[in-house]
């Protein structure tokens, strides 16, 4: 886009790039207001285009100058213009934040350096990985909210991706079709066998579903769109960032003196769906960081070690822990379950028709 733009006199070019960034940012909005009807109809098995937006507290319809994104709730303050029933902040943020993220894949090809984003070659893949971020928001806040992680997008993705690789295989830095298709295709193999891999092995160890399903076949899209190298950094950020989220929710239990039981079963879908984004935008950055730390490391091997092992302690600390409190709570689960007289079995973390459930 800078060499188009540099073909027009600096007036023409700022105000086409305004237009541009204008106009992104209102689809991204406008993308927004519909996801927030995807995340709240989707699991509730309702379709996503009738009935038209409406009140859940009066039922009535909303008019389309009342369901202009983000700024409509500031405007009614965040109320029903008809009942006055409280609106939750949650709307206006999706939409502000899938605008923002809108924004960020159209600068990775318009102006990558402005923010060390990730250069995007060619226009034409703007809209696959606008897509791509609008289904991760929609998967995070399902998976938020009903411990689900959606099959229509984790195997209907994949299935794009691998369409996507075959017509434009520049994705995966191949140069025919084939190579191309073939290199999402081992990418959402091996992301799958890894996926399956922890499931298991965690299974074993938790003795019972800790890495659900649904997180396995979205790592497969993960993989066929990122390759095996990006999945890895995915995953690696997602640990790092499921302990960040897990020792948070156990602190404030503990300080508000609740039970620590949301610690151990938030879900893992927010750690990867947010990994997965920062290595879309900012994967380059991070090896060039990780190489620049890795020479670092090779310098100061003491002081490394002196940070490193008290990081791995806490990490194994609260690993021991997530399996003693998933044993004690699937033990008193068991032993209700044979008061009421009902079979003491595993409870099924998979939904059939729209995915597993995901858990740190």
């Amino acid at each position: 886009m800078l060499d188009f733009l540099m073909g027009l006199s600096e007036e023409d070019a700022t105000f086409l790039s305004r237009i541009a960034i204008g106009f992104v940012v209102c689809l991204g909005a406008v993308i927004g207001s519909f996801l927030n009807v995807c995340i709240y109809r989707i699991p509730l098995g309702q379709s996503v285009s009738r009935p038209r937006s409406h009140c859940f507290s009066c039922g009535k319809t909303i008019p389309w100058y009342h369901n202009i994104p983000v700024l409509t709730w500031f405007i009614l303050r965040g109320k029903c213009s008809n009942c006055r029933a409280p609106i939750s902040f949650r709307y206006p943020v999706i939409e502000a934040l899938t605008a923002i993220l809108f924004l960020l894949v159209f600068q990775m090809w318009g102006n990558p350096a402005l923010l060390g984003l990730n250069p995007l070659s060619i226009p034409e893949l703007i809209p696959i990985f606008w897509l791509f971020v609008a289904s991760t928001v929609v998967n995070v806040m399902i998976d938020i909210d009903h411990r689900i992680l959606l099959d229509r997008i984790s195997i209907g993705g994949t299935l794009l991706i691998f369409a996507v690789s075959a017509a434009f295989p520049i994705l995966h830095g191949a140069t025919g079709w084939f190579s191309g298709l073939l290199a999402a295709f081992g990418g959402a193999l091996f992301g799958f066998a890894l996926g399956f891999a922890i499931a298991f092995l965690g299974e074993r160890i938790f003795l019972q579903d800790a890495f659900g399903f649904g997180d396995v076949k979205w790592m497969m899209l993960f993989g066929a769109l990122f390759g095996w190298v990006g999945l890895l950094w995915i995953m690696l950020l997602a640990s790092f960032l499921g302990l960040v989220m897990g020792s948070g929710v156990l602190i404030y239990n503990r300080l508000k003196g609740l039970s620590d039981e949301r610690a151990v079963a938030i879900p893992f879908g927010p750690a990867l769906g947010l990994s997965a984004l920062l290595w879309l935008f900012w994967g380059q950055a991070l090896l060039t960081a990780f190489i620049s730390l890795r020479s670092w490391v090779l310098m100061h091997e003491q002081g490394v070690l002196f940070c490193f092992v008290p990081l791995l302690c806490l990490m194994s600390a609260w690993l021991i822990f997530r399996i003693r409190m998933i044993r004690k709570y699937n033990r008193e689960w068991m032993a209700s379950e044979a008061e009421e007289g009902k079979p003491s079995a595993q409870v099924v973390h998979e939904s059939e028709e729209e995915g597993g459930t995901s858990h740190v």
